[in-house]
């Protein structure tokens, strides 16, 4: 495959303003041992149409056309790949995400279609999670949805049902520790108790290793298979090597994305932009080059069509 990357947004938008450019990078992200194949039968015996920018399959059985974006967030999206690879390199690049209107503006697009676009794009980022973490792990919680002191009085009413965090979604963390980069794992879970939060840590984190988590009494219990160091905010921060420090970083660049940049999210989305922020932070030690090239490749294989994307608002 051809590695070769625009190195800044004006490079990328002249690179891909060429459809036989954007066509001939969306094949090689798509095929890269350069064998194209046939979607619907699978063979390997393909024609192309070249003013079309279509591959034709040859098996007398089948004959069927198809393009690069068969298979990937691409397909059946009547946008050009030169407005698709400029709104990848911006949401995989701006360190605060970016909202469906900016992106609306910058590419010439409706809202509702760069909306749409950018879930598309955050289901690409979502990467594999870890599988059995070692090292030393901090565990912590966030919560994310809006202040009382913000709702109108009726609204407030509605919702706000209790102290703390009642009302609001819960994301939790896992941070490996890294000399070569820290890196995060980060789910939307259903609640805060001890089975959910212990069942992640038990579900990714090798038994035995270390795990720093702050004094919630959800995970009381954890010091039976892990070395289990535990930091009481309300005395200390840091303590030695004992701290969620990098989590607590880490949840304060996804509040100032959320907050910032998309002002409110909706519960049922919420884990693409845990998503979105997860694969820019994990991505950080790279380039703008080399993020949108990781962005690229998670785009094979996967698909998100809107009536999808808006079913719990139905």
């Amino acid at each position: 495959m051809n590695t070769t990357h625009p190195e800044s947004l004006i490079e990328a938008v002249r690179h891909f303003s060429d459809l036989d450019t954007c066509h001939e990078y969306m094949v090689n992200v798509k095929w890269p041992d350069g064998k194209v194949v046939c979607p619907k039968c699978g063979s390997d015996h393909i024609g192309e149409v070249k003013s079309r920018r279509l591959f034709q399959c040859k098996a007398k059985e089948c004959r069927k056309q198809f393009s690069a974006k068969v298979g990937t967030i691409f397909e059946d999206s009547p946008l050009g790949l030169d407005k698709w690879f400029v709104a990848v390199w911006c949401i995989a690049n701006a360190k605060n995400g970016i909202s469906s209107h900016e992106l609306a503006r910058a590419i010439k697009v409706t809202q509702k279609s760069a909306w749409h676009m950018l879930h598309r794009i955050r289901l690409a980022m979502k990467t594999g999670t870890f599988s059995k973490i070692k090292g030393e792990i901090e565990s912590d919680e966030t919560f994310v949805g809006g202040k009382a002191k913000n709702m109108h009085k009726t609204v407030r009413k509605l919702k706000i049902r209790g102290a703390g965090p009642t009302g609001k979604a819960v994301v939790h963390g896992l941070l490996e520790r890294n000399a070569g980069g820290s890196r995060v794992n980060a789910e939307v879970v259903p609640n805060n108790k001890r089975g959910t939060l212990q069942g992640r840590v038990r579900q990714h984190v090798e038994p035995g290793e270390v795990v720093y988590t702050d004094a919630c009494k959800s995970y009381q219990g954890l010091e039976a298979e892990y070395v289990h160091g535990i930091i009481d905010h309300a005395q200390e921060y840091v303590r030695g090597r004992v701290h969620t420090n990098g989590l607590e970083n880490f949840w304060s660049l996804l509040k100032r994305a959320i907050k910032g940049s998309y002002v409110a999210v909706a519960p049922f989305h919420l884990q693409r932009y845990v998503t979105e922020e997860v694969f820019r932070f994990n991505a950080r030690k790279g380039n703008d080059a080399t993020r949108f090239a990781a962005a690229m490749i998670g785009t094979v294989g996967q698909r998100l069509m809107y009536k999808t994307l808006i079913a719990a608002d139905a």
